[in-house]
């Protein structure tokens, strides 16, 4: 299936991996795990060979289908019913059909012929690929994975980030590839289809190499576990499943721990005692030789494990401004003629917390981006206040610039920082060194996600716009993110799937779309977060 041979894996001069080789079989399910910007990313993409190792090689037997973090693929104009048919080639026979259909409704005969003609070569071809059967099939599945019937309809640059992603991920698995590699495939997904998904990944009898934060889907579906060690660039390989692979951690670490403290009190007994001979000539030999002893000991006893980085994440002290510094006026949003949502009135006072919720399509994400001033209303305006300093958090990274260098992202985002100031705070984010000079296109979702976070602390902003902000974090840096919307002292418009990102939220108002219903916040709200 996929057999990777002495890899080495680098992010421009950072050294990520080296010397690694493992094969991915029928059957094997990987849980492949690591720190934000441990590679997991870059590995997942030279594997299904959209990218290249810096040395080693892989090879493929068999179809491998590939969901990236990024949704933005695809021709924009295409149906998403025809995206999810392409995985087997059927959305042209299908378009075809539908054309064939049309011109045998025509009067003139001689359409009508060309039309039967037509139609019929289709049929045949659609009938040799699954037949209509498969078109149930690719229906099925997308309803499962969230994606209405009418969203099929739509055009792929009509969709969110969110849609477009269940799309890309419901043509993956339409596919039939005998090898899986998700990049968190849970993400913009709600309860329900999170369920659907552990059901399929647990049934495929293909391989399969997922990176996922969401710990319920890992203990379901996988066999095998890599951790992708990043202060020793190395991948350790745990052929158990996740919560076995969660308890021989802790067991290894308590080892290491253990040998470790053995081996360092021998080691110093015998320095302590070369440093007492070495005063007398006589015995300088022999404690040299002590001396070796006690370097041999340490060197041959594995490190403890050290800490993960965690990014210091805190929000900006907010500028001064006025008591309702962002208001929405009868705001109403239409693609084509779907309708969206409709006369929407929302007033961000200062300091206020607001969560919006509503089921995935329901226009959260436009909404923001309205807010935002990225999109524009149909209807309505928004009014910015006395002293409004917006800072936007876009779920798929939008306001970054791909071909810009980490550094210049954040220039862009505060242009009076120095070149020192801008360091320093991306240091705080784990950017160090050569990192400040990476485009901003080949980080992965967590380092994007760190980085835009980044953009937000020197902004001064007084009403943060958060979108899923909690998406493509390990656990420990999701932690700091709540830390950071709980202390926040300005006004926070949030959009989530993460009850934890409510309640550290602790809102005062929810607003539901697509009814544009505003209401005070109440814990009968919180069932609805995770099917949102």
């Amino acid at each position: 299936m996929i057999t990777a041979q002495q890899l080495e894996v680098r992010a421009g001069a950072r050294l990520l991996m080296e010397d690694v080789s493992f094969r991915v079989a029928a059957g094997d399910k990987i849980g492949l795990v690591g720190r934000n910007g441990a590679g997991k990313t870059t590995l997942t993409k030279i594997l299904a060979g959209e990218a290249l190792p810096a040395s080693g090689k892989v090879v493929h037997s068999g179809e491998i289908g590939y969901l990236p973090q990024d949704p933005r693929i695809g021709d924009p104009e295409v149906l998403a019913r025809d995206r999810i048919l392409s995985a087997r080639g059927l959305d042209d026979v299908v378009r075809r059909l539908r054309e064939a259909e049309e011109q045998m409704a025509s009067p003139d005969p001689a359409v009508h012929e060309k039309g039967m003609r037509r139609w019929s070569q289709a049929d045949a071809e659609l009938h040799a690929g699954g037949g209509y059967a498969a078109e149930v099939e690719a229906a099925q599945m997308a309803a499962a994975l969230g994606i209405e019937p009418r969203i099929l309809g739509q055009q792929l640059k009509t969709l969110s980030g969110g849609q477009r992603r269940r799309v890309e991920l419901a043509r993956i698995l339409f596919s039939g590839a005998e090898t899986l590699l998700l990049d968190e495939p849970t993400n913009h997904l709600d309860a329900d289809s999170i369920v659907w998904l552990r059901d399929f990944l647990k049934s495929h009898r293909g391989g399969l190499i997922v990176i996922s934060h969401d710990n319920d889907l890992l203990a379901a579906t996988v066999n095998k576990v890599m951790h992708l060690d990043a202060n020793r660039a190395e991948i350790d390989v745990y052929n158990m499943g996740w919560k076995d692979y969660l308890a021989q951690r802790e067991t290894d670490e308590r080892r290491r721990k253990r040998e470790r403290l053995n081996a360092e009190n021998k080691a110093k007994m015998l320095t302590d005692q070369a440093n007492r001979m070495r005063a007398k000539a006589s015995k300088a030999s022999a404690a040299q030789s002590m001396l070796k002893r006690a370097e041999k000991l340490m060197s041959g006893v594995e490190a403890e494990r050290q800490s993960d980085k965690v990014a210091a994440i805190k929000f900006p002290k907010p500028a001064p401004c006025g008591k309702t510094p962002l208001t929405a006026r009868e705001l109403s949003k239409t693609y084509g003629s779907l309708e969206v949502f409709t006369d929407v009135d929302l007033a961000i006072d200062k300091g206020s917390r607001v969560v919006i919720l509503g089921l995935n399509g329901a226009g959260k994400t436009t909404m923001l981006r309205i807010l935002a001033g990225i999109d524009q209303p149909d209807t309505g305006m928004v009014v910015p206040g006395h002293g409004l300093k917006l800072g936007y958090y876009a779920q798929e990274h939008e306001t970054l610039d791909v071909n810009r260098t980490v550094l210049e992202n954040m220039q862009s985002a505060a242009p009076a920082l120095t070149d020192t100031e801008a360091r320093s705070v991306l240091g705080s984010f784990l950017f160090s060194g050569d990192d400040a000079y990476k485009r901003a296109g080949v980080l992965s979702g967590g380092e994007k996600t760190r980085l835009a976070l980044a953009s937000l602390v020197v902004s001064s902003a007084n009403v943060l716009l958060l979108d899923e902000p909690t998406n493509n974090l390990d656990p420990a840096s999701r932690e700091e993110v709540l830390r950071a919307i709980k202390t926040y002292e300005g006004a926070i418009v949030l959009v989530t799937h993460d009850e934890g990102a409510v309640y550290a939220l602790e809102p005062d108002r929810v607003l539901l779309l697509p009814d544009g219903d505003e209401d005070l916040w109440s814990d009968d709200y919180a069932d609805l977060v995770a099917l949102a």
